[in-house]
């Protein structure tokens, strides 16, 4: 039986750190949606500044499950801005920013039609 490593095309994030990610070499340091396929959109300017619109606009993908990272820590959503998600039968799912960069990796890497919005929280 012949082994190698798993190939895939999917976008996928290289690094990330405190206030940025990188896909491939490219360091991105805004809040941003990445999709396995390429999409790439910039997002809401803090946790804060998140409404009903922005998980609308995530609505507009196509995509099987949506990961939320919320920053350095776990921070839900309210309820009523995943309507639009739920409607579309999206999937979601809130952890904190690294834990969302490695899930959406693992999914991307399966051959999942998935994306991440990603806040990126600096230090304080």
């Amino acid at each position: 039986m012949k082994l190698q490593p798993d190939q895939s095309d999917a976008q996928t994030i290289s690094a990330y750190g405190p206030g940025w990610v990188a896909v491939g070499a490219e360091k991105i340091t805004h809040n941003v949606v990445l999709g396995s396929h390429g999409e790439r959109i910039e997002w809401a300017g803090s946790f804060e500044q998140l409404g009903p619109e922005h998980f609308a606009a995530l609505a507009q993908l196509k995509v099987e499950v949506v990961i939320f990272g919320s920053g350095r820590r776990i921070r839900f959503p309210q309820p009523a801005w995943l309507a639009p998600l739920a409607a579309r039968r999206i999937g979601v799912e809130t952890m904190d920013t690294p834990a969302a960069c490695r899930t959406y990796n693992i999914l991307a890497q399966e051959g999942r039609d998935v994306a991440v919005a990603l806040l990126l929280d600096a230090e304080p």
